[in-house]
């Protein structure tokens, strides 16, 4: 097997590893099942005091920023 140089092997894992994904592609809202498979964890921050209730967020991994059903 040949010997390829770093250089050459770093870029093509980084292209590998890259996935391109258009800001309309993503889904609007993700399960908490699809947030954990693709490597997020959810996040539940309260609105105001409490009281009016609050958001779950898809934080880390390809759903980042999304809302959690």
């Amino acid at each position: 097997m040949p010997k390829l140089p770093y250089t050459l092997l770093a870029a093509l894992a980084a292209s590998a590893l890259a996935v391109p994904v258009s800001a309309s592609a993503l889904p609007a809202d993700v399960t908490a099942s699809q947030c954990v498979a693709g490597g997020g964890m959810i996040v539940i921050s309260a609105v105001g005091d409490g009281s009016q209730g609050y958001t779950k967020r898809c934080m880390g991994g390809v759903h980042d920023g999304q809302t959690v059903l």
